[in-house]
């Protein structure tokens, strides 16, 4: 069976345009891949439309709308969700403007497509006296409780995401003056980032009790877990929730539930309150744009706000005077 020109584009968009061109991360290759599975599943399921014989007149601003309308109806998605199918959906029309020109119009129209607003949460962090009571957790007498202190310490240090975290490597750390780590991150972008003295410390005694030579073991993963395969997201976050629900016992102001990327808040949020410009904090971060690093300010000011309702003693009076009682500013103003 000849292939369809949607199967061509979107095999060739995948495949080729994505890594290729665009050089994005396999985890946002995955993300964009399981966008169109659930799409060609809801045209066989709920359109009765044949996959094999699906074809680019019918991917229109229609069956998307449907679709995006099945996904917080019948799925029950969230909209950040949809908004993230909708985004991939957005790259592939960007695509297809130039791979398929002749309807143009029909990708701008898909292209027009609104995200839908929500409300946006302010990111969950810990204060430095609960990462202390974090990170105090791991048993350093075990040779697996002092892998998972260097682990949490250097995602904490480093503000690395998990995925970055996950996919380190024995080259990617220099112990050497000037002790640095270099991270691999969204986009294959690496940056730079400096590492602390007593983070050095828990580094330069974990590479020893590994014999870790990256010479020899350049390309190996820096962390294992207990079979002795790479970590992966799924295995950092049950790893953090673990010590954290350790450390509640200790201290019952830590959330009942905190992510790999709490981690990765609480270093942002420790830099912006003490006093590092937000430019710097974007560059450590590996953020794009410096819009993205502006939500810890936002937090930063919203904790000013509440201690301040907290000690204030208001001074200004509750309300305007009732004008409408004065008979001789009435009487003045109908004179006018």
């Amino acid at each position: 069976m000849t292939a369809t020109d949607f199967a061509r584009q979107l095999h060739a968009f995948l495949t080729n345009y994505l890594p290729m061109q665009r050089n994005v991360s396999a985890n946002t290759i995955k993300s964009y891949r399981d966008t169109f599975t659930l799409l060609l599943r809801y045209c066989r399921d709920g359109r009765q439309l044949t996959i094999e014989r699906f074809t680019l007149v019918q991917f229109d601003e229609t069956l998307i709308t449907d679709f995006l309308a099945y996904l917080e109806n019948e799925r029950q998605c969230r909209i950040t969700t949809r908004n993230q199918r909708l985004a991939a959906l957005h790259a592939f029309a960007r695509y297809l403007q130039v791979e398929a020109p002749a309807r143009i119009a029909q990708w701008q129209r898909l292209l027009s497509i609104p995200f839908k607003r929500h409300e946006r949460h302010l990111p969950t962090y810990l204060t430095p006296d609960e990462m202390q009571c974090v990170l105090a957790q791991p048993k350093m007498t075990t040779r697996q409780g002092r892998r998972d202190l260097v682990l949490l310490s250097l995602m904490y240090d480093t503000g690395a995401r998990v995925q970055e975290i996950a996919d380190l490597q024995v080259r990617d750390v220099r112990l050497e003056s000037p002790a640095q780590v270099r991270i691999t991150g969204k986009g294959r972008k690496t940056r730079v980032v400096p590492l602390m003295p007593n983070t050095v410390a828990l580094l330069t005694g974990y590479v020893q009790e590994h014999g870790f030579d990256a010479r020899t073991q350049g390309e190996a993963p820096f962390f294992l877990n207990t079979r002795r395969q790479p970590y992966t997201r799924s295995g950092i976050a049950v790893l953090v929730q673990k010590y954290v629900t350790s450390a509640r016992q200790q201290m019952p102001s830590l959330p009942a539930r905190v992510t790999p990327h709490a981690f990765r808040h609480s270093k942002a949020m420790h830099m912006l309150q003490a006093g590092i410009p937000l430019i710097i904090i974007r560059d450590f971060l590996g953020h794009v744009d410096i819009k993205t690093s502006e939500i810890y300010a936002r937090v930063d000011l919203e904790m000013k706000r509440q201690a301040l309702e907290k000690l204030h003693q208001p001074v200004t009076p509750q309300g305007l005077p009732a004008w409408e009682d004065d008979a001789a500013l009435m009487d003045w103003l109908r004179s006018l």
